[in-house]
């Protein structure tokens, strides 16, 4: 684990196909995140989304057509624009930089949320309150 800025960017550019995937998470939306106590997941071809930086940013919500792994994007719905042909061509958008509304679940899925907010759970569990430490004292 290195904190070298250069190691860093070659390990990201550089890294696997199942290596982007997880790089490639996005953030559920507040409802999503209350409903299953996680924060962000890997984000997948059939994915409701919205985008919330950027120039697309705006409240209608699209279908993620494709993830491009290779190039870091998704492609989502109707994010288009019109080439200098008149040929229509979808955006790239960093995952980041949208927010997950509806999930597409399949049992996988189920099982890695079911993972997450395990983890969560025990994470609490540690944790020192502020009345723990005055009856210790």
């Amino acid at each position: 684990v290195t904190s070298s800025r250069r190691k860093n960017r070659k390990r990201y550019f550089n890294a696997p196909s199942h290596i982007r995937r997880k790089l490639m998470s996005s953030p559920l939306s507040k409802e999503l995140r209350a409903k299953y106590s996680v924060r962000s997941m890997p984000i997948r071809k059939d994915d409701e989304v919205q985008v919330i930086r950027g120039h697309y940013k705006g409240q209608q919500v699209g279908k993620v057509v494709q993830c491009y792994r290779k190039k870091f994007v998704i492609y989502i719905e109707r994010i288009q624009r019109e080439k200098a042909n008149g040929a229509s061509v979808n955006v790239g958008i960093h995952p980041s930089k949208v927010v997950i509304v509806k999930l597409k679940m399949d049992k996988d899925r189920k099982k890695i949320l079911e993972r997450k907010a395990k983890s969560r759970l025990q994470a609490d569990k540690g944790k020192h309150t502020e009345e723990s430490i005055m009856e210790t004292s």
